[in-house]
């Protein structure tokens, strides 16, 4: 009777051990799921974004920015920047006057190598965020330990504050607003992220200057790459 139930077991485990087997083999071979690049485009289905949506211009936050805001995010950034005319540079340089000014210009302020190359650009709306955005990616070897101001409108209320402070750019005009195609469009990955489908074009982002004055600036933003203390 032990032996027949022993063989019994033994054939239970070995049909087991098959089943495990069988499963693992087809696993290996059929994935679940939704290959990254397609093979043939299918109407209506798009492709996984890497980098989620596209985020709007600067001047779409700007238009509704509140300058009492971006100055309450400033305070974050005292410790490296004063804003005050003829204040001192600190950790970062003084920001007074900032915007619409030459890059890596502050007098007796030491700047890296990556900013002074970018000395003949200036401080526009669209570079001051890019840089509050990721100071790093803007000016790649920068000293400047802060991380980055991932909100735009965040960004856009630094902006307004800093520009009321020694700056007078114009306020940049609303971006058009885009068309139910060019919404789709949007929807629709580049090449690059394995969509076969083209894109379509998408509203320039860099829209002319104009309307009313008293833009943004940001604390971090302001001008300098010394690494900040309180990683802001």
């Amino acid at each position: 009777m032990d032996d027949r139930a022993n063989t019994i077991a033994g054939w239970v485990l070995g049909a087991g051990i098959v089943f495990l087997g069988a499963w693992l083999v087809t696993g290996e071979i059929f994935h679940e799921g939704r290959p990254e690049t397609m093979g043939y485009p299918v109407k209506g289905v798009t492709g996984v974004s890497k980098e989620g949506p596209a985020e709007q211009p600067i001047a779409h936050f700007l238009q509704g920015a509140d300058a009492s805001r971006g100055e309450a995010t400033f305070r974050k950034c005292s410790g490296c920047h004063t804003v005050t005319q003829g204040g001192a540079n600190g950790n970062g340089p003084n920001l007074w006057g900032r915007m619409g000014a030459p890059i890596a210009s502050v007098p007796g302020y030491s700047y890296s190598e990556a900013l002074r190359a970018r000395a003949s650009e200036t401080w526009t709306w669209d570079n001051m965020s890019a840089w509050l955005a990721n100071p790093r990616a803007f000016a790649q070897g920068t000293k400047m330990g802060f991380a980055g101001l991932g909100d735009p409108q965040e960004r856009a209320n630094l902006l307004l504050y800093l520009n009321q402070q020694g700056s007078s750019l114009p306020l940049p005009a609303a971006p058009a607003e885009a068309s139910p195609e060019q919404n789709a469009a949007l929807e629709v990955d580049s090449p690059a992220q394995g969509d076969m489908a083209r894109p379509q074009a998408v509203p320039n982002q860099s829209q002319e200057q104009g309307g009313r004055t008293g833009g943004p600036a940001s604390p971090a933003a302001g001008d300098g790459d010394r690494p900040n203390p309180k990683g802001h």
